[in-house]
């Protein structure tokens, strides 16, 4: 059953061309590129191959031309696939979750738990499938019938970031395959073991010819390519701000819908009531597990003066005792950074923080290991102001600062201080102020004793301001971007 891809793992080390998948054809690309494990840069995971431009056309040709068969076949065909899908990740959570350990660089209890939940995602919209329901609704003219039902939009554009390889391609794909959508997907080119694993399930599971295609590579070559082409009927995207204002100019000229997560700078409030062992906690995972590379990162530490040195020591002590070390070993808490660009971009930051006049209470050092690697003590920041730039400016990885508050409503104030909107967390034992918060913090997600980071997989996900444009991700709302709305009449 696993026979494709167990071939193309065991045979990795000698460099097997892992390849594009075009028209219901597995397709050599124009050139290709190395996959490097973060934890070891002697370690190649494999050779991926870079599609060209003209192969990403084809793509969209192939996903245009297999639309209208998909878009009208049956629930029980798509719903299958879906299940197909989510029973195979399931089935081989431990094998992926070691993949995406080795190629991103999370650690292997987080890269395991990351396919599980991609394989709940497909097995929620294989379930949404059977699911699909419109309106009969009673017409102001006698006699006349009203029918309001959500149909496909057509080829999907997909463009997924490094961060979380298989989770996100997974919640974007199985909604868009569930509503009766084709697919042209582009994963991140620093990790597309993660994305050519899932396209070998998919691609196994029975996706019909032309249905779900995967173009590796540039995003100055597919990327572009699946922009500029007006047979493309919508682009979701999540990645950076700079990348997703192209993605939205692009979309606005071909009129085509549009989908952006892009990034946060989440507010992370203590006040001085709250458990602080509980607060602690929280900080530590939303702020640097997963290296500190979520958009939904706690990066913004807000603390009231009661309780802010006390949160500060005990913040610090816990830092003290993680091991920062290769993704792979399970006393492993930090794993390294992604790859050397961001690595230098976090030292960048620390050095801008240091120079604004902030204190580094703790970390910021890169570390060695016994394996080559990208490694950097987590980073801890005091004394800080909400207009400094490692404040104002998402850094993506495992740095942290605190902002001394004096009260809840100054406190509330800085967390809202931001351009950014995605999540926003308050640790309190006061009902009062928890119930206050959640109705007054301006992001798209709530957390109350609970890090900014971490969220169910049926439920919206999304932001505000400059986190995110159009409809949410995942659950229900996601039918909001995947299909399209059709209100017929009919006079009997």
């Amino acid at each position: 059953m696993f026979e494709s891809f167990d071939r193309e793992i065991r045979n990795s080390d000698s460099m097997t061309m892992h390849q594009n998948f075009i028209g219901g054809s597995w397709i050599d690309g124009q050139e290709a590129a190395d996959n490097i494990n973060p934890s070891d840069t002697g370690d190649i995971i494999g050779s991926y191959a870079r599609a060209s431009r003209q192969q990403a056309e084809d793509a969209i040709g192939a996903a245009r031309a297999a639309f209208p068969a998909w878009s009208r076949s049956g629930i029980q065909q798509r719903h299958d696939i879906l299940a197909k899908v989510a029973s195979e990740i399931m089935a081989r959570k431990d094998e992926l979750g070691r993949l995406l350990a080795r190629e991103e660089g999370k650690t292997l209890a987080e890269a395991i738990g990351e396919v599980g939940r991609a394989g709940q995602i497909f097995d929620f919209f294989a379930g949404e499938v059977l699911r699909l329901a419109g309106e009969k609704i009673a017409s102001t003219r006698p006699g006349v019938e009203v029918e309001v039902t959500r149909e496909p939009v057509g080829v999907i554009g997909i463009i997924t970031p490094w961060n979380f390889p298989i989770a996100i391609p997974a919640w974007k794909i199985a909604p868009a395959l569930a509503y009766g959508n084709c697919v042209v997907f582009k994963p991140a080119e620093l990790v597309p073991g993660s994305a050519w694993a899932l396209s070998d399930i998919i691609v196994r599971a029975g996706a019909p010819e032309g249905v779900f295609n995967l173009v590796m590579g540039r995003g100055s070559v597919v990327g572009e390519t699946m922009l500029n082409d007006d047979r493309v009927d919508a682009i979701t995207f999540t990645g950076s701000v700079a990348t997703g204002k192209k993605v939205a100019a692009a979309c606005v000229e071909h009129m085509r819908k549009f989908q952006l997560e892009m990034g946060g700078k989440n507010p992370m409030v203590v006040l001085d009531d709250a458990d602080l062992k509980v607060a602690v906690e929280c900080a530590v995972n939303g702020a640097y597990f997963s290296t500190g590379q979520r958009c939904t990162a706690s990066s913004r530490l807000i603390v009231t003066e009661g309780i802010h040195d006390k949160f500060v020591d005990a913040l610090t002590d816990r830092l003290k005792g993680l091991v920062v070390d290769d993704a792979l070993d399970t006393a492993t808490h930090i794993g390294p950074v992604v790859d050397q660009s961001q690595l230098d971009q976090d030292n960048s930051y620390i050095d801008i923080g240091k120079a604004e006049g902030a204190n580094l209470a703790w970390g910021g050092e890169r570390l060695n290991r016994s394996k080559p690697g990208f490694y950097l003590q987590p980073a801890l920041f005091t004394e800080t102001t909400s207009d400094m730039r490692i404040n104002r400016e998402e850094i993506f990885g495992p740095v942290a600062s605190v902002m001394r508050v004096k009260d809840y409503e100054e406190a509330l104030a800085k967390a809202n201080d931001t351009p950014f909107g995605l999540s926003s967390g308050i640790c309190t034992t006061s009902l009062k102020h928890a119930s206050h918060f959640r109705r007054n913090a301006e992001a798209g997600m709530v957390m109350v004793n609970l890090p900014t980071a971490g969220v169910d997989y049926h439920v919206p996900f999304g932001g505000r301001k400059g986190s995110s444009y159009g409809p949410r991700e995942q659950g229900r709302y996601a039918a909001e971007f995947y299909t399209v709305v059709k209100t017929a009449y009919t006079l009997p």
